[in-house]
């Protein structure tokens, strides 16, 4: 972020702050932020301990944010609004320019809430778990450098063995992300389904499918130079060969609130520059 973006981020944040608070609205900031906004006047605490002392959680920045956030929150089931400081914001969807009328509607009852499904994933090595997180967006698996083959399960039946840089398993609100770029389907976010999407198969045949929300999938390692495993783009665990990904839907949910006039199809329309 550039200077002139971070100062107009600081007045914002700023500006928020002290229009809850003259609400009389108790006013909880995460420590970093606190401290790069230099707001010493407020309560802080540790993103991971936030969702306890708070009933609502207002995301300032862009997607990639709100999906550190929203994974950070997981446990304390509290609900996000976003307001976008970033390029596209398909989650963050309160321009900043209108943050203040559009959140006191939002505290006055006037909003719609949607809940988004998480998915799971657990790395599998030598039969047992070597890591386990959560992605609102994706889970990646990816070669460093040449093609990597794998083979995928869907509810214990085989589906395919394919050769290619990798693979994109996403949720509904993934669709718009990572696997738009590699050519995947956009799935509304209210589907209850998994999309399967091959990064650069090395065949022409092998496509995109989305699968029941409830499906239960494996992906086994055959054989590659190097691999990883990333969750929401933003952090990667190392992969060795024969390591199974176990991808399921998580339990949990997560709750985002949208202005009352808020329609999925306009912002589209509006991020991907349709007619």
């Amino acid at each position: 972020m550039n200077k002139s973006a971070l100062q107009l981020m600081q007045k914002d944040l700023a500006d928020l702050a002290r229009h809850l608070s003259a609400k009389n609205i108790e006013v909880w900031l995460e420590d970093s932020t606190a401290q790069h906004a230099k707001l010493n006047s407020y309560k802080t605490v540790s993103l991971e301990n936030i969702g306890g002392q708070v009933d609502l959680a207002i995301v300032m920045g862009g997607d990639g944010t709100m999906l550190s956030v929203a994974r950070s929150l997981i446990d304390a089931e509290i609900p996000l609004v976003g307001i976008n400081r970033g390029r596209f914001g398909f989650l963050t969807d309160l321009r900043a320019e209108d943050m203040l009328v559009e959140i006191d509607h939002i505290l006055a009852g006037d909003y719609i809430k949607e809940s988004r499904m998480l998915l799971v994933a657990q790395v599998v090595r030598d039969g047992k778990v070597a890591h386990t997180s959560y992605a609102l967006n994706d889970v990646v698996i990816k070669s460093g450098l040449r093609l990597i083959e794998l083979e995928v399960e869907i509810d214990q039946k085989f589906v395919y063995k394919q050769r290619s840089d990798g693979l994109i398993l996403t949720t509904p609100t993934g669709t718009t992300a990572y696997a738009l770029s590699a050519g995947g389907p956009i799935l509304h976010p209210n589907l209850e389904a998994i999309t399967l999407v091959p990064i650069c198969p090395h065949t022409l045949s092998n496509r995109p499918i989305a699968v029941n929300g409830a499906s239960k999938i494996e992906v086994t390692l055959v054989q590659f130079d190097e691999a990883q495993l990333s969750f929401d783009g933003q952090f990667q665990v190392t992969l060795e060969i024969g390591d199974k990904i176990m991808v399921h839907r998580a339990e949990k949910t997560i709750s985002l609130l949208h202005p009352s006039d808020y329609c999925y199809f306009e912002m589209l329309r509006n991020k991907l520059n349709w007619g």
